[in-house]
């Protein structure tokens, strides 16, 4: 058999883009945070990670600039051989700092965080455990490692125990969380998974890509719940609420440096650009310095949430600025992005597999920078199309 027959016989992308109902790879004309340009179409974005509107900051921007004028374009090797600047060093000092764990490790990626990560850590006779909605890359990260992976049921805590219990009490175990989850944004009950770990002698490694700058004053989700001292790993992305690219893991001194020597995905890729470090570095700054943005972030999720209820839309459980608007159906999902984003507003869809039947969804998401106008003008248009869909 010709092992290129099941691209010929996929068709779903063609199908969809012969309906004009094909709603990815967009390319963007412009991006300026809050407003997208595509083509000569102007459009609201709430489909962004952009989550504290720092990707357009001129502090940001210009740190980026000044790092490529000081270092140049890359590093051109690993940060296990030529590739470790002082400056990712002092990036890892502050990274460490800001979410109160010993020390933090930055990696290329977010998603090479998850995987070099989880696959050092557990190893052969181990088991890693996850939540069934857990980010791809966490998915990833286990089928790389040696160990053995089990799920439990989405924010199940029953589940998690029956989970552990079935487990040998002499092997190793990692249970690896999203603190809050990309597309129904809720956020997960640390307290209490930190009580089960405990009793069942796991470790805790939480996801906080989508966490870091928007829970616990911007530390996250362990800072959220005054948990961090009993979460064991805290992972983070630059590629959202930093504006930047790249990622990292924290957490006690001893981890981290086994986790630096033993990481796949650290040792044999290029380091994260000095462009990107910079950029990293100085949206922290921000953070740091202007706590009234990750404020501003969480009044606009409570506002959004609260509105999309009232008009009669399904958002599932969310507790975030990640606010789905659950539809239920491809091709209905589909028409109503299209409609949208016709009439200038950008959102996500998102459909089977990419969440179970029935939970099609667009998902929406917020930025501190978003103003109070631009929010009633998506409220309206998703009130004229909801209506004309039949969704509401």
């Amino acid at each position: 058999m010709d092992i290129f027959m099941k691209c010929g016989d996929f068709t779903q992308a063609d199908e969809a883009r012969e309906a004009g109902l094909y709603p990815y790879f967009i390319p963007l004309t412009n991006n300026e945070g809050t407003e997208a340009l595509i083509g000569d179409h102007h459009l609201i974005m709430i489909g962004s990670n952009n989550y504290l509107g720092l990707t357009v900051n001129p502090h940001v921007r210009q740190a980026a600039m000044d790092a490529i004028e000081h270092y140049g374009t890359s590093c051109t090797g690993s940060r296990f051989l030529n590739g470790t600047l002082e400056m990712h060093l002092e990036l890892e000092r502050r990274l460490a700092k800001w979410v109160r764990k010993e020390r933090a490790l930055v990696f290329s990626t977010g998603y090479q965080v998850n995987l070099g990560t989880i696959s050092a850590v557990v190893g052969r006779d181990d088991f890693v455990i996850t939540d069934k909605d857990d980010h791809a890359s966490i998915i990833d990260g286990c089928r790389l490692s040696y160990g053995t992976m089990k799920r439990y049921g989405h924010n199940d805590l029953k589940s998690l125990e029956r989970v552990l219990a079935s487990l040998p009490e002499s092997a190793g175990k990692l249970v690896v969380v999203d603190g809050v989850f990309s597309m129904g944004g809720e956020i997960a009950p640390l307290p209490e998974l930190i009580a089960i770990c405990k009793k069942y002698e796991a470790r805790l490694m939480v996801d906080d890509a989508h966490s870091v700058g928007v829970l616990g004053g911007g530390r996250g989700t362990a800072e959220h719940f005054g948990v961090t001292d009993d979460v064991d790993l805290i992972m983070g992305t630059f590629s959202k609420s930093f504006a930047s690219l790249g990622g990292f893991i924290a957490g006690d001194a001893g981890i981290i440096d086994y986790v630096q020597h033993h990481a796949r995905s650290l040792i044999f890729s290029a380091s994260i650009p000095p462009a990107n470090a910079a950029a990293a570095m100085a949206a922290l700054e921000i953070m740091q310095a202007e706590p009234e943005r990750v404020q501003r972030l969480s009044d606009i999720g409570d506002f959004m949430r609260e509105r999309y209820r009232a008009l009669g839309f399904n958002i599932g459980n969310s507790q975030t600025p990640i606010i789905p608007i659950i539809i239920g159906d491809d091709d209905r999902t589909l028409r109503f992005w299209k409609a949208l984003f016709d009439a200038g507003v950008y959102t996500n869809a998102v459909l089977s597999p990419g969440v179970p039947q029935g939970l099609q969804l667009l998902r929406t998401s917020y930025m501190a920078t978003h103003t109070n106008e631009q929010l009633e003008r998506v409220l309206s248009t998703f009130e004229v199309v909801g209506k004309e869909l039949g969704v509401i």
